[in-house]
């Protein structure tokens, strides 16, 4: 009985090497829990000819939006772990509502990490038209009208939410949160002056600020932000702490073989490594992670110390979604 189970073991281990061995013989969907046209996807999109390349099929992407994200990213955590199917989504998607809603998944237990893909900053904007000209002033302005000033928010518990929330903790300030169904929505009301204030992901206002439609504050980083280095850092523009960053990664079901991790990982490295890859990704206001960072056991250290910072974070905000 016994040679016989080891006898099975050693066939089964031998099918899981010939696998990763031949991995991949068929295209490779990525899917991405938010909607087309977004900031992720067209990263994903501008990554998928060197994607390509490099695994030697073609790469299938499949945006599937609803409850947060949550519903794509647990057609990634129900597939088959073969490298076939993997998810490409945010901090937002895949820390914040891992605790804002209450998925069918448990992104600790469920994922491996692949890699960690490029970051960008939120950032704190506002109408131009509000009487603050930096952050400071509009602290004071918030204390003096609390509980008054409108912020915008993508959902009752997105990113924007969450951000508001550790800006008010970390300055003594209130705000009423206002949700809309996408930042697009969202950013035309600040244009138009329909609503104060929003920590919006950098890149989506980018243009409107250039524009002078809105002014920004601050952006979210310990460092200012590449794209836009006129506007302060929080800890420059007065509210030191309150740090976060709105970086992608890519993950594949719990179990997939660490051979096929390894080429995955090799092959989105090699994408953020390609100069014409990395000029349309600086393009878009991304940052590519450090050398460091950048390897599936890398991620995975970076992704706990997340999971514990806004878990604890989000908890105490009292923030969520039923």
């Amino acid at each position: 009985m016994r040679a016989a189970f080891v006898a099975v073991i050693a066939i089964l281990w031998g099918v899981a090497a010939a696998q990763a061995q031949s991995y991949p013989s068929k295209p490779i969907t990525i899917v991405i829990p938010l909607a087309a046209g977004g900031a992720v996807d067209t990263m994903v999109r501008t990554m998928m000819e060197s994607l390509r390349a490099s695994l030697g099929q073609p790469i299938l992407v499949e945006n599937i939006g609803g409850a947060g994200g949550t519903t794509g990213i647990n057609r990634v955590a129900r597939a088959a772990p073969d490298g076939y199917t993997i998810s490409v989504g945010t901090w937002g998607t895949h820390v914040v509502n891992a605790f804002v809603y209450s998925p069918p998944y448990d992104l600790a237990k469920d994922f491996e990490t692949v890699a960690l893909l490029p970051s960008v900053p939120h950032w704190i904007i506002a109408r131009k038209n509000l009487p603050p000209t930096n952050l400071r002033e509009l602290v004071v302005y918030m204390k003096a009208n609390a509980g008054k000033v409108t912020a915008a928010s993508v959902g009752a518990g997105g990113s924007s939410a969450i951000c508001s929330y550790y800006l008010g903790k970390a300055t003594g300030t209130t705000t009423t949160l206002v949700p809309y169904r996408g930042g697009a929505p969202a950013l035309q009301d600040i244009v138009a002056g329909n609503v104060d204030t929003m920590c919006d992901l950098a890149a989506n206002s980018l243009s409107q600020v250039r524009a002078g439609n809105i002014k920004a504050y601050a952006v979210t980083s310990k460092k200012r932000w590449f794209a836009a280095p006129d506007v302060p850092t929080v800890d420059e523009a007065g509210a030191p702490g309150v740090e976060l960053s709105n970086w992608l990664g890519a993950y594949a079901p719990k179990g997939t073989p660490k051979d096929i991790v390894a080429k995955l990982n090799a092959a989105f490295n090699g994408a953020m490594a390609d100069p014409s890859v990395r000029q349309r990704i600086d393009n878009q206001g991304l940052e590519i992670p450090p050398p460091g960072q950048q390897t599936p056991e890398a991620f995975a250290v970076y992704l706990k110390s997340e999971m514990d910072k806004w878990g604890a974070i989000v908890r105490e905000s009292g923030i969520k979604v039923q």
